[in-house]
């Protein structure tokens, strides 16, 4: 699948997982909603699988990995920047075939879209440490 597809199917993870944050929505809730939406036909739907599925099944692990470069507790990071950085440490973790410099730049890519005013320097700062942590 296409660069295109895979932001395509972070923008659906970072909506997927503010759900489970806010609502508490499991993954096959997640998965039976957001495979039937329109915007589903156009992004790379294994990866969006993969993804969530990594999240899901291990947010403790990146919690504790979020936490060596913050600066603050998790409880007080915003949901948005909370889901953005799962799907960065997720990536960083498990998908080296994808350059450390795409993982941050997508993350911030989707900060800017979806997170608060100045959310993608903090997430592009927690990334970089991340990366040099996992990689």
């Amino acid at each position: 699948m296409s660069a295109r597809g895979r932001h395509g199917a972070r923008r659906l993870l970072v909506q997927a997982l503010y759900q489970n944050q806010i609502g508490g929505h499991d993954a096959a809730t997640l998965i039976e909603q957001f495979s039937t939406s329109k915007e589903f036909t156009g992004v790379d739907a294994e990866y969006f699988l993969a993804v969530l599925d990594e999240v899901m099944e291990g947010k403790e692990a990146l919690d504790a990995q979020i936490m060596v470069a913050a600066d603050r507790p998790i409880e007080q990071l915003d949901p948005v920047e909370r889901c953005v950085l799962w799907i960065g440490v997720a990536e960083l973790k498990s998908h080296p075939d994808i350059p450390a410099k795409v993982v941050i730049n997508e993350a911030v890519e989707l900060a800017k879209e979806f997170g608060a005013l100045d959310s993608f320097r903090y997430i592009n700062a927690i990334l970089d440490n991340a990366s040099n942590a996992l990689r």
